[in-house]
């Protein structure tokens, strides 16, 4: 079968054996499989000594091929998305919620990639983070469960929970991505008062299409940083109230970069990091996305595996929005 694997900073789609299903779990046959910005750190950082830990994608809709569970929601046939990690729910970090944090967590991932013909999951997998999503979303629609539910677990973070009625609450999320319209989106369905800025004017565009927009006369309570620039850090202080929160949901080019202590101290600033999602935050991602409170249609452009290169050019020369590679 087919996967893609980093080799000396390239992708290369190679030959491989399929999984085995020689343990509880599943093969599941890829239909597709979105582009996270995540794959496209760890291309742009590659590493030669972190080659054998890379695996390229996780936001998989595919068929089960194969099925041996203790859980009886799934059979052959089914058509699921997934996360791809899952805690132990029992250590230290678990008990504080923690759970991205946990080495089970860290650990756990599917089999040998999302960008591949079939994929190997275990019972966990299975118990804590598939779904079977509405059979009305098309495949790349769905394949935004795992990238959403990291949004939900962002605005949790933030203090804000589902169902309350947070309207009196203003948000702004700096960098209108892919990432950053759904953060606007999972917000919104949190009933906070949603903004959005970015710096190029098709991003603003598109969320203004979308129903966001941005004010710049207003001071948010709580910032959300998804632009992946340090330049981002000035911005959100700017816009912050004294007292508020910035949430930072993106790695930086600049290491070294960072919020001065003295802003924070005088001005009492939490800022607050949220990395991935926790299992309860996929299960409310695929009601938000099964029940359309939620809706991601017309956001992806297609590819083939074998133009999964070109795909990760395109998003570099920012040429489209989302990549949504199909297998």
């Amino acid at each position: 079968m087919k996967y893609a694997k980093l080799i000396n900073g390239k992708i290369e789609i190679l030959d491989c054996e399929k999984p085995e299903l020689d343990s509880k779990g599943a093969i599941i046959k890829v239909l597709g499989c979105g582009l996270c910005g995540s794959d496209l750190v760890k291309i742009k950082h590659y590493r030669k000594d972190n080659e054998d830990k890379i695996i390229l994608g996780h936001e998989v809709v595919g068929i089960i091929d194969e099925i041996n569970s203790d859980t009886s929601d799934f059979k052959k046939g089914d058509i699921v998305t997934l996360g791809h990690h899952y805690p132990c729910f029992d250590c230290e970090f678990c008990k504080n919620k923690s759970y991205s944090m946990c080495k089970t967590f860290k650990k756990s991932n599917i089999f040998p990639a999302g960008f591949a013909e079939y994929i190997k999951v275990d019972d966990n997998h299975l118990k804590y983070t598939v779904y079977k999503m509405n059979p009305n979303l098309k495949n790349d629609e769905k394949a935004f469960l795992e990238p959403l539910s990291c949004c939900i677990r962002a605005v949790e973070r933030a203090g804000y929970e589902y169902k309350e009625d947070n309207s009196k609450f203003n948000a702004l999320v700096i960098g209108l991505g892919s990432i950053g319209l759904l953060m606007l989106k999972a917000l919104k369905a949190f009933k906070v008062n949603a903004f959005g800025l970015d710096i190029s004017v098709e991003r603003q565009k598109l969320a203004f299409e979308h129903g966001f927009k941005f004010d710049e006369n207003k001071k948010y309570d709580t910032i959300f940083l998804t632009a992946g620039s340090s330049k981002t850090i000035e911005t959100a202080l700017k816009y912050v109230i004294d007292g508020g929160k910035i949430i930072v949901f993106s790695s930086v080019e600049d290491d070294l970069a960072g919020f001065s202590n003295n802003e924070i101290y005088y001005r009492e600033l939490s800022v607050i990091s949220s990395y991935s999602p926790a299992p309860n935050d996929i299960k409310l991602s695929a009601e938000l996305l099964n029940n359309g409170i939620i809706k991601v249609n017309g956001l992806s452009t297609h590819y083939t595996l074998d133009n999964l290169a070109l795909a990760v050019d395109d998003s570099f020369r920012n040429k489209i929005f989302k990549a949504y590679i199909e297998v």
